[in-house]
């Protein structure tokens, strides 16, 4: 199973070698209610578009395969659950370890053949259930998709390195129905420097990243913002012709010194640039306490490998994890923090500039309460009902904002293909 908050630059203090919980001794703040949808919040599932930027499927079932037009028993994602929470559209996270770029030619795939394989593996879950699912290449197409009662299967590509240093790859790609890439993972990589790396070798975007924001401006790919540094995102705000999306981020305010997070002010200059933020569901994205959690049990756990000698993939070390985890519990965020993020990107932002990525089956045993599968959206919906918002505005977050900026990607490519055409008469 991917899990893309365990991929991060380490701090190790005295306490998280010597095993110490990352909780403090201050009182424990009272238990938040816990939300339950109410039948207008279903309702308002159904009938608003909901379009959720980041599942994790496709790599999912790389490691156990589970027929997801049927109900499966594990997982976030599934056909059952989806019409259940009425997911309209489910972008699949086309995600290629960072490692297959790193170590060419050890691994059974590259990059670029590891993309392809998850791509035939989208197609194969829509052949199976046709009068279901379906791919989705536009904004169109997602709203046929809806009024045909089918669930769209966009494409989304979390890190660029299958584009193997090849323009021509990202017109493959294309083709192929990618309609974002996020340029960079756990990995400085060909493109952009990570937020999660130390190694920041291009100090934001790489020569090659610079070109290939334009050309995917000219494409008609969505430029996601998630996991690259605070370098890269400001080049690519300075570059971009059109908005840009963070496919799977939440709110550094609440995270501080996490640069995976969105501080104020790229979040101010996201809303300048007409793109928006798509809140992440896991629970290390939405809390401190969390989020220390996990830079704690890691540190111990590198501490052990080292004393030890061991790998990461030693049946030793998983079982210093599990025990880990059952003398430390995992401090799970609620629903209200995540209304918590969305309320203050509203704040900063403004209420068209917010939007759902949640990272299902992307961040293993760390979603939050009332928040753990896809059958849970009228649960959110109905947390938005109760802190105030309008159905109009809830509508905005749960998915047209997202098409907003999709059109509006659309629209730009549709403009540079005719200058290019006039030039070239």
């Amino acid at each position: 199973m991917k899990n893309s908050y365990w991929m991060k630059p380490l701090t190790i203090s005295l306490l998280s070698l010597l095993g110490a919980s990352a909780c403090s001794d201050a009182p424990a703040e009272p238990v938040k209610k816990q939300i339950v949808a109410s039948e207008k919040a279903h309702q308002l599932a159904q009938q608003h578009i909901i379009v959720d930027t980041h599942i994790d499927v496709p790599y999912r079932l790389e490691g156990q395969y589970e027929d997801v037009t049927k109900a499966t028993a594990k997982g976030e994602f599934d056909l059952p659950r989806a019409q259940q929470g009425g997911l309209n559209a489910a972008f699949m996270s086309i995600y290629t370890p960072p490692k297959l770029e790193d170590e060419p030619g050890q691994h059974r795939y590259g990059p670029k053949a590891m993309a392809d394989l998850l791509i035939d593996r989208v197609e194969a879950i829509v052949g199976r259930a046709p009068g279901s699912f379906s791919l989705a290449y536009t904004v169109k197409d997602i709203e046929e998709n809806y009024a045909a009662g089918k669930v769209s299967l966009p494409l989304g590509m979390e890190n660029g390195s299958p584009i193997e240093g090849n323009i021509e790859n990202l017109s493959h790609f294309y083709q192929r129905g990618v309609r974002y890439i996020t340029l960079a993972h756990s990995e400085s990589n060909h493109i952009s420097d990570s937020s999660y790396s130390e190694d920041k070798p291009w100090q934001g975007l790489s020569p090659f990243g610079k070109e290939l924001v334009k050309e995917m401006n000219q494409l008609g790919i969505m430029i996601d913002v998630s996991h690259v540094s605070d370098q890269a995102f400001f080049q690519v705000m300075e570059l971009s012709e059109a908005p840009v999306i963070a496919s799977h981020s939440s709110l550094r305010h609440f995270t501080p010194g996490m640069e995976r997070n969105m501080s104020d002010e790229m979040l101010t200059a996201l809303k300048d640039n007409g793109g928006v933020i798509q809140i992440n569901f896991g629970s290390y994205f939405l809390t401190n306490e969390a989020y220390q959690w996990d830079e704690t049990k890691e540190a111990n756990i590198q501490a052990f490998m080292k004393q030890h000698g061991l790998t990461e993939d030693d049946e030793k070390v998983t079982e210093f994890k599990a025990d880990y985890r059952q003398q430390h519990p995992y401090p799970f965020a609620t629903l209200d923090d995540v209304l918590d993020h969305i309320d203050r990107a509203v704040e900063i932002a403004g209420i068209d500039y917010v939007g759902i990525g949640s990272d299902y089956d992307g961040v293993g045993d760390s979603l939050p309460t009332g928040l753990k599968d896809v059958s849970s959206f009228p649960n959110l919906v109905e947390g938005l009902l109760q802190r105030g918002y309008s159905d109009e505005d809830i509508g905005k977050i749960l998915g047209k904002n997202l098409l907003r900026v999709w059109r509006q990607v659309e629209t730009v490519a549709q403009q540079s293909a005719a200058a290019n055409k006039a030039t070239a008469i």
